[in-house]
């Protein structure tokens, strides 16, 4: 592994955890040439899924996106990263299991809204309206009516 600040291919593992559910190890590296310390982290190529984006153009799944998402829709709200990173597991899982080797982008933000509903009703608003392209007041509306109290 090549050091990140001096690019000398000569480290040494301080320390090595399982992490991501075990489906990841995480190590604590040490470079002999700077003596600076960094960590990677080394999970499974697990990925083969391709997701069909709405023009029908096809790209392999990407959890960063999901996470990049999460963590726009969670902005200034009271949802911690270990949360983000659980939620993105989740998806990623679900998404993995999946026998088809496809799936639309319509389906995998069906799942992040899904998991997002039960964090933060704000998070998943603001994921839903990207999502969905809201373009009206009514959309909004429809999309937060479920929330709200019955009314009288």
């Amino acid at each position: 592994m090549r050091c990140p600040f001096c690019s000398v291919d000569n480290d040494r593992v301080l320390d090595t955890r399982a992490s991501e559910d075990g489906f990841a190890i995480r190590r604590r590296r040490c470079c002999m040439a700077c003596q600076r310390r960094f960590s990677t982290c080394e999970r499974t190529d697990r990925s083969t899924v391709r997701v069909v984006k709405r023009d029908q153009s096809r790209e392999i799944f990407d959890p960063e996106k999901i996470r990049s998402g999460i963590e726009r829709a969670c902005w200034k709200r009271p949802v911690s990263t270990n949360q983000v990173q659980e939620l993105v597991q989740q998806i990623e899982a679900e998404i993995n299991d999946l026998d088809n080797g496809e799936i639309s982008s319509q389906q995998v933000g069906e799942f992040v809204m899904k998991r997002l509903a039960h964090v933060d009703e704000v998070a998943y608003i603001r994921f839903a309206s990207v999502y969905q392209d809201f373009n009206k007041l009514q959309d909004f509306i429809a999309a937060i009516r479920p929330y709200l109290p019955p009314s009288r």
